[in-house]
């Protein structure tokens, strides 16, 4: 065989020799309380977003020669 083949297979070894397999048991499932958070979650805008929104469309009002730049800007 050739010396790749070598190598790959005493890697394998070394691997399977310093890392031990996970033997790890979880005490419940998280799966029921992520769904609960997920449901229970509400979308909250700050108030800077407002006010940047609020910006933007009194710009738009005062000066409509900026809709391109904003539109840029997204």
């Amino acid at each position: 065989m050739d010396d790749n083949g070598m190598n790959e297979r005493e890697l394998r070894e070394l691997l399977k020799r310093g890392v031990p397999p996970a033997r790890v048991e979880l005490r419940r499932d998280l799966w029921p309380r992520m769904r609960r958070r997920i449901e229970q979650r509400q979308v909250r805008v700050p108030w800077t977003d407002w006010a940047l929104a609020a910006l933007a469309a009194g710009s738009l009002l005062l000066l409509p020669h900026l809709a391109a730049v904003l539109l840029y800007q997204l």
